[in-house]
């Protein structure tokens, strides 16, 4: 991949984004400019793994579904891959999965990513028409849920542990932060 990175003239279509495949790190695609980072650490991996195992069987009750690091194609060339997302039924074959199917998206804050989750995705995630989103802090696991409030978020709950986070939309679950960090 780093020959085809750094070989590569100009904005990146989202088809020479695709033709990439898949890699080691995490490639997402914003207006034409590829934002990489390495693989999440095992901290981040294990609350990714907790948060969405507390959300699965909430996601299938529902008749939704949960999926992890996926492709959200949130507008023609702006392609994030979110922690994990619930969504609508999708195609499983196809390589996005569209904004419009995705009722939430979950972001596990990296310190040395934080401004990418708080506040660039946020507002694409926002623009897009995604009516929730929820962040944990890898740190401490306090979770801030945000409801989109027109072309923004207003953040409607922030649950540090030894409190509870009672999720009743889009899916019912309850996520205590002391079950997501290690």
């Amino acid at each position: 991949m780093t020959a085809a990175v750094f070989g590569h003239d100009g904005p990146w279509t989202e088809e020479e984004y695709l033709a990439l495949g898949e890699t080691r790190q995490r490639v997402e695609l914003f207006d034409g400019s590829l934002h990489v980072t390495p693989a999440p650490t095992p901290r981040h991996q294990r609350i990714q793994r907790n948060l969405g195992n507390l959300l699965e069987a909430a996601a299938q009750h529902a008749g939704l579904e949960l999926l992890e690091t996926v492709n959200v194609r949130l507008r023609p060339g702006r392609i994030p891959i979110p922690d994990l997302v619930v969504t609508e039924s999708i195609d499983f074959d196809e390589p996005m999965i569209e904004a419009r199917d995705v009722r939430l998206v979950c972001e596990v804050i990296s310190p040395g990513n934080a401004a990418t989750d708080k506040v660039l995705k946020m507002h694409y995630y926002a623009a897009a028409g995604i009516e929730w989103y929820l962040l944990v802090e890898q740190e401490t696991g306090t979770l801030h849920l945000h409801r989109r409030q027109g072309r923004h978020y207003r953040e409607v709950s922030v649950t540090k542990p030894g409190s509870v986070l009672e999720l009743a939309e889009p899916v019912q679950a309850t996520i205590r932060p002391e079950d997501l960090v290690p």
